[in-house]
């Protein structure tokens, strides 16, 4: 008998609207699939250290900027959890420090997993350019497969199921 082609699912968010249509998307495999999703939010501290070096920061903002983006994770990483209980699947997650690229990698596996998940990047915004270059690096570096979720109906085939 042949095993599932995606028996563990990564799936990164990072707060945007596209992370969290990648949950949706992953719960929405692992009710049809069976296989076993983590989410994990990292905490882009790489990028505030290289703020703080160039003085583009001073360490007190870096310190403050820090807790406020783990704060947010929490908030996120507990929100997709609710999503998931609400579809009776069990998510786990993990909020981790460092670069996102490099920690999405480790933690991928670490997990043994099968897929990453990452939610879309708008083409237009100039904002997206450390995301932007985050998905590239994990599409350079992953061991598994890597899927961009950008389907449009997402949030209503999450509700239908």
């Amino acid at each position: 008998m042949i095993k599932p082609i995606f028996q563990k699912v990564l799936i990164l968010i990072n707060g945007s609207e596209s992370s969290i249509h990648a949950a949706q998307y992953g719960i929405l495999m692992a009710k049809l699939y069976r296989c076993t999703l983590k989410a994990v939010y990292v905490v882009d501290t790489a990028t505030l250290k290289q703020l703080t070096l160039s003085k583009f920061f001073v360490a007190e903002e870096s310190s403050e900027y820090e807790e406020s983006l783990t704060a947010d994770g929490k908030r996120y990483l507990t929100y997709v959890s609710n999503l998931a209980t609400a579809k009776g699947i069990k998510m786990e997650t993990e909020l981790l420090q460092g670069g996102i690229w490099s920690e999405t990698i480790r933690a991928a596996d670490e997990f043994g997993a099968n897929l990453i998940l990452l939610g879309g990047v708008e083409k237009s915004s100039s904002e997206d350019d450390t995301l932007r270059e985050s998905h590239k690096r994990i599409l350079e570096n992953a061991v598994c497969s890597v899927l961009s979720v950008t389907e449009p109906q997402i949030e209503q085939l999450y509700k239908l199921v």
